[in-house]
C-alpha cells in the first residue's frame, strides 16, 4: 500500500536519528532558544520526523489507549491535524504524501461510531487533503456520514453519567469534543457550500458551553463529572489538555468560519476570554499546569496542554485577534518549554498519558496528539516571524 511504502522509506531515512542512546536528563526551561522561524520549523519537523518514524516502524506508546492504533480514531487524527499545517510550513512533501496516503488507505471514511466526535477529527485531515490533491469525490463519505445524523440527531442528554456507559457521547458531552468536532463540520460546509454542517455545529457546539462552561473561572470542565471535584487545596479541577482541546479549537473553528457569519463575534468573545484566562495561570516555567489551577510549587510539566496554549496564543496574534504586546511573552515562554521536553532524537516527553483528568507525566512520556499540539504551536510560532 501507499501508505505504508511512505512511511518504510521515512523510516529509513530518519534511522540515523532514531538511534540515538536512551535520553538524558531533560534541558532546563531557561536554555536559551531561538525564534527565529527557520529554527522553530526546524525543531518543529525534528519531532515530527521522530513520530512518523516511529510510527512507520509500527511503534505504540506506553499507556495508550485502545484506540490509539486506529488509523481513523481519534489519537492520530491529533497528530494528521497538527502534520496538515506542518504541510503548508514545509519543503519536504512527505507530510502532504502522507497525509492523501493516510486518507487512501482509510477510504476517507471517518471512524466507526456514527455519532461520536472523536471519530470526525480525522476529517479535518481530509478537508486538508480535498484541497491539495486529493479526488474530487473525497468527502463524499463524511458528508454521507453526516447527513445521517442530520437526518436522525442523537437525543440524550449532555451531563456525563457517573458511572456506567456515557451514552451522551453521541454528543459533545465532553470538553475534548469542541476539538474534535465542530472544525470538521464546519469546513465541511466551508467545502461544500452547505451550511446545515455548520448550523449543526454551532448549535452543538453552543449547547455543551451552556453545560461545562464555568463563567466565574473562564474555563470548561472536562465533563459534567467533575463540577464538585476539588483537588488538594480545595481549587476546582480544570484539566489542561482538556481546556487545550477547546482553546485550539476554537482556533481551527474561526479558521474556517466566515467572516460574515453571525455567530463569530460570539466565538470571537470566547476565545478572547479564555486567552486572558489562560494567559493569567501559565506557569513561571512557561507551562500549564496539568490541573489548571493547582498549586503552581508542585505543578508537573506538561506538553499537551501547553503546546495547544502556545498555539492557540500564537494564532491569535498573528491574525490581530490577541494583543501582541501582550501576549507574545506568553507564546514565547510556552515555546521554550515545549523545546526543552524535546528529546535529543525529537522524541516530545512531558506528554499526559491518555486521561480524563490531570494526572502523573515524566519526561519519558509520549503520545501522538501531543506531538500534533506542537506542530500546531511550531508553526503558528514560526508565523509570527519573532527573532
Amino acid at each position: 500500500m501507499r501508505y505504508k511504502s511512505l512511511l518504510l522509506a521515512f523510516a529509513l531515512s530518519t534511522a540515523p536519528m532514531l538511534a540515538c542512546a536512551a535520553a538524558p536528563a531533560p534541558v532546563a526551561t531557561n536554555t536559551k532558544v531561538s525564534f527565529r522561524p527557520a529554527d522553530v520549523i526546524a525543531v518543529t519537523e525534528k519531532v515530527g520526523a521522530y513520530q512518523i518514524a516511529t510510527l512507520a516502524a509500527g511503534w505504540i506508546p506506553p499507556n495508550a489507549s485502545w484506540d490509539t492504533p486506529d488509523p481513523k480514531g481519534w489519537v492520530q487524527g491529533a497528530l494528521f491535524v497538527g502534520l496538515t499545517d506542518m504541510a503548508d510550513h514545509s519543503q519536504n512533501p512527505i507530510y502532504r504524501d502522507l497525509i492523501l496516503a493516510r486518507g487512501e488507505a482509510n477510504k476517507w471514511e471517518l471512524g466507526k461510531r456514527v455519532y461520536h466526535a472523536d471519530d470526525h477529527v480525522i476529517g479535518q485531515s481530509y478537508l486538508w487533503a480535498a484541497k491539495h490533491g486529493a479526488p474530487a469525490d473525497v468527502l463524499k463519505p463524511m458528508q454521507a456520514r453526516f447527513d445521517e445524523i442530520l437526518a436522525k440527531p442523537a437525543d440524550v442528554t449532555l451531563i456525563y453519567p457517573a458511572e456506567g456507559d456515557a451514552n451522551c457521547t453521541d454528543r459533545w458531552c465532553w470538553c475534548d469534543a469542541l476539538f474534535m468536532a465542530p472544525a470538521t463540520w464546519i469546513g465541511l460546509s466551508a467545502a461544500t457550500g452547505d451550511p446545515r454542517y455548520a448550523e449543526f455545529a454551532k448549535k452543538e457546539f453552543w449547547a455543551t458551553y451552556d453545560v461545562l462552561y464555568d463563567k466565574d473561572e473562564k474555563l470548561f470542565y472536562r465533563d459534567a463529572r467533575f463540577f464538585d471535584r476539588r483537588g488538594p487545596n480545595g481549587e476546582k479541577v480544570f484539566w489542561s489538555r482538556g481546556d487545550g482541546w477547546v482553546f485550539a479549537g476554537l482556533a481551527r473553528i474561526l479558521e474556517v468560519l466566515p467572516a460574515s457569519d453571525p455567530d463569530r463575534p460570539r466565538f470571537v468573545a470566547l476565545y478572547k476570554e479564555m486567552a486572558a484566562k489562560i494567559k493569567a495561570i501559565q506557569l513561571g516555567t512557561g507551562y500549564w499546569a496539568p490541573s489548571l489551577l493547582a498549586d503552581p510549587k508542585t505543578a508537573l510539566p506538561e506538553t499537551s496542554g501547553t503546546a495547544f496554549y502556545t498555539y492557540g496564543l500564537a494564532w491569535g496574534v498573528r491574525n490581530g485577534t490577541l494583543d501582541r504586546a501582550e501576549y507574545e511573552p506568553a507564546v514565547r515562554k510556552g515555546w521554550a518549554a515545549l523545546v526543552a521536553a524535546v528529546h535529543p532524537d525529537g522524541k516530545l516527553g512531558y506528554v499526559q498519558p491518555v486521561s480524563d483528568r490531570p494526572d502523573n507525566v515524566g519526561y519519558d512520556d509520549t503520545q501522538f496528539y501531543g506531538v500534533g499540539a506542537f506542530l500546531l504551536a511550531g508553526t503558528a510560532v514560526a508565523d509570527l516571524k519573532l527573532k
